[in-house]
This record gives C-alpha cells, structure tokens and sequence, in this order.
C-alpha cells in the first residue's frame, strides 16, 4: 500500500511539472509519424560485430550520443529508462536553448543473438522548441552489420519557432549529422566514462 501511494505522489509530482506535448506518444518506435508532422529517418552504418553494436547501444543508452553531438545534458539518471527526463541545451551563455524531454521507451540489448536493436525514444516537454519524439538505437542485423537508426518527428511548438521554419529545419539537420558523428565515434573508440 504505501508503495502504491508514493507512485501516486511521483505521477502527481510529475504532472505538476509538465506532460508530453504532441500525440502519438511511442511512434518512433513503431517508425510511424503523426498527421501533421515532419519525420526524419536517418540510418548509417558504422561497422560490424557484436562488441561494436554493444558499446554503440551502451552509449546511446548512457546519453554519450547527445554530449558527443555537443550538446549539454542533465538527465535524472545516467541511464535512458521510460519516465526519466533529460533537458539537452546547446547554444552559448544567454543564447543556450534548453530541450526538455522524458524518455517514452526503452529498448534494451540482448545478451547475445542477431539481429536486434536497442535505444530509446523521448518526447518534447513545454518549455521545448518543438513538439514531437526522436529516438536513437543501435542495430545489428543478421548478418553482423551495424547501423545507428534515428527517427523523429516534429512540428515547431509556437509560433515564435514557427516563423523561424527554415532556420528550425537547418538546425535539425545540423544536430542529426553531429548524432552521427557521435556514433561514429563511439564505434571507432568507444564510450568514455
């Protein structure tokens, strides 16, 4: 009983600070877009091997992908687990944009076997730029090739975003291709910790 009753203080607590602001909460990992929105589905391979596909997918799964795209990132676990929220900033001093988002769904590795995929997904929080979802995983098909696999849909949050819809889609672009680099690097030389 008293464990149910704290669950309720921590949803209610949660509710207090804010709800995931866009529907269809859990698509990307479906790889479905809500109507109305722009998706982004990015897949490069990174090599082969299950140790490759491990520290990819540890790394993803331990925010290194975003601190390695350049952004900062304070998380309230230092793991990707559903419920956890993480606000990425980037930018410098009074022009540092905060995107807070909570973690929808998570995909753990398996301790062997082909193919598989693990990551998360996380959702826009008010206070984000935009309102959508984007998720990262790392996946190992049959063959042993590894692929870092990034969908995301999104829609600008305000109008204030909204005016700005060409510099929006430019600075996605932009942080997908530094996830990428992230991931290239994981691949090449590990997590760092």
């Amino acid at each position: 009983m008293a464990g149910h009753a704290w669950d309720v203080r921590v949803n209610e607590a949660r509710a207090a600070r804010g709800s995931l602001n866009y529907p269809g909460v859990g698509s990307t990992r479906q790889g479905t877009t809500p109507a109305g929105y722009a998706s982004v589905v990015e897949e490069v391979r990174l090599g082969s091997g299950l140790p490759l596909f491990r520290r990819v997918a540890d790394g993803i799964l331990g925010w290194e992908l975003q601190r390695r795209a350049g952004l900062r990132v304070r998380a309230e676990s230092p793991q990707a687990r559903p419920g956890v929220r993480v606000v990425s900033g980037f930018g410098v001093g009074p022009f540092r944009l905060n995107a807070p988002c909570e973690v929808v769904w998570v995909r753990e590795p398996s301790a062997d076997g082909m193919p598989q995929a693990a990551g998360f997904g996380y959702g826009t929080l008010p206070g984000h730029p935009a309102r959508g979802e984007e998720s990262f995983e790392a996946v190992i098909d049959a063959s042993g090739a590894v692929y870092l696999r990034i969908r995301a849909f999104s829609k600008p949050a305000n109008w204030f975003y909204a005016t700005g819809g060409l510099v929006t889609r430019a600075a996605q672009r932009y942080v997908t291709s530094r996830y990428i680099e992230g991931a290239r690097t994981l691949a090449a030389e590990g997590t760092s910790q």
